[in-house]
């Protein structure tokens, strides 16, 4: 299959959904749907017309979403016409829920995905792509684990390291600006932190207010992405900070050291500096190694090879990028970042723009084009 081919229709496939009525925000997921059952059936069936095929699974992706979308708001009509509840008991069963579905008849990966569906309201793309996996596969994934728990007593709740995934990673979702549940994951981590004496529940708690703490300085006013070194630090929430960092040195003084503990540490550095160039980028390298011997996640090992940049330089974060997979998400990225560090400009831009394609949202996608513009622009001048 002719990747190439696939981007270079992608704008026009865009541009006749528009032109069909299709607002562009929806046409745009209707056809990235296309571009992903493209990537699956082209192989074997090749389309003789390939931008006739895309328009046409395109539109239908389109449709079965309004139409769902319309089901979806009727439903809802009918629910604002009912007369209104009696009085009752304020009560707030969002994180039993939590437990609930994290039902111990499930392995924990399938109880994080089915929580992350059914409670969390997170969409199959969106898990499927915290976890690495390809759509259908996270689709299965959690359909398996529905009919599981189909014929089974939800009497028996799951155990905490799965709630705390979850919790993870619907925070990430919210702060990633997608959906908004940040601050639903930081209220529902605090109920759990209060009821639970966990060092591992206290280093989400402080990994999550740290990050949030930084959230108002993470977009310009325009909506663009400002990365952590150029963003203004005046802005950054220095009480939420104080409270995070607080809460980390408990949990690490009793010496039971977890995976949310040593992110929230490598957080609490970055905090820390007063200004980017301060950054103790060794021992944030270091903490990156404990995490890696925590979780073996190639994700966390593409982030060490970013921190082994800036503290030993781009080559030596070039070496240690070299050694990981380069379809990882956010690889190319992290390629083009460290050759720009290294000088080489030429590929930096081209890599920036081949980032920008692979970005999982807009945001992300605009402020990889934007750098491949300023790089290509500095080497006309």
């Amino acid at each position: 299959m002719n990747e190439v081919l696939l981007r270079s229709l992608t704008p026009s496939v865009l541009g006749v959904l528009v032109r069909r009525g299709a607002d562009f925000a929806a046409a745009e997921d209707a056809v990235q749907d296309a571009l992903v059952e493209a990537v699956r059936v082209w192989p074997d069936d090749p389309p003789r017309d390939p931008k006739g095929w895309l328009v046409t699974v395109a539109w239908r992706r389109f449709l079965d979403a309004t139409r769902a979308d319309g089901a979806r708001r009727r439903r809802e009509d009918r629910v604002d016409e009912e007369p209104a509840p009696g009085p009752a008991a304020s009560t707030d069963d969002t994180l039993q829920l939590y437990f609930l579905c994290a039902h111990p008849s499930l392995t924990p990966s399938s109880a994080v995905a089915l929580t992350l569906r059914a409670v969390g309201g997170l969409t199959t793309r969106q898990i499927a792509q915290a976890y690495l996996v390809p759509e259908a596969t996270m689709a299965q994934r959690i359909s398996r684990a529905k009919r599981t728990v189909s014929g089974v007593r939800f009497d028996r709740p799951g155990d905490v390291a799965t709630v705390l995934r979850v919790l993870y990673l619907v925070f990430n979702e919210g702060y990633s600006g997608d959906v908004d549940l940040a601050a639903e994951a930081i209220r529902l981590t605090r109920q759990l932190a209060a009821a639970i004496d966990h060092p591992e529940v206290a280093g989400l708690l402080a990994l999550m207010l740290l990050h949030h703490a930084r959230r108002a300085a993470r977009t310009a006013p325009d909506g663009s992405l400002v990365p952590l070194t150029e963003q203004d630090r005046a802005r950054w929430d220095t009480s939420v900070i104080a409270e995070g960092v607080a809460i980390l040195q408990v949990a690490l003084a009793r010496d039971r050291l977890g995976e949310f503990q040593a992110q929230a540490a490598i957080a609490a550095l970055h905090a820390d500096a007063p200004v980017a160039g301060e950054t103790d980028w060794v021992q944030i390298v270091e903490w990156y190694d404990e995490l890696a011997r925590l979780t073996d996640n190639p994700v966390v090992r593409l982030n060490r090879a970013v921190a082994v940049g800036e503290a030993d330089g781009p080559r030596a974060g070039l070496a240690a990028l070299a050694l990981l997979d380069d379809s990882l998400p956010r690889y190319t990225a992290v390629a083009a970042y460290l050759h720009e560090r290294d000088g080489d400009e030429r590929r930096a831009a081209r890599l920036y723009a081949e980032a920008a394609l692979k970005a999982p949202n807009l945001a992300e996608r605009d402020h990889l084009t934007r750098q491949a513009a300023r790089l290509n622009s500095a080497r006309r001048r």
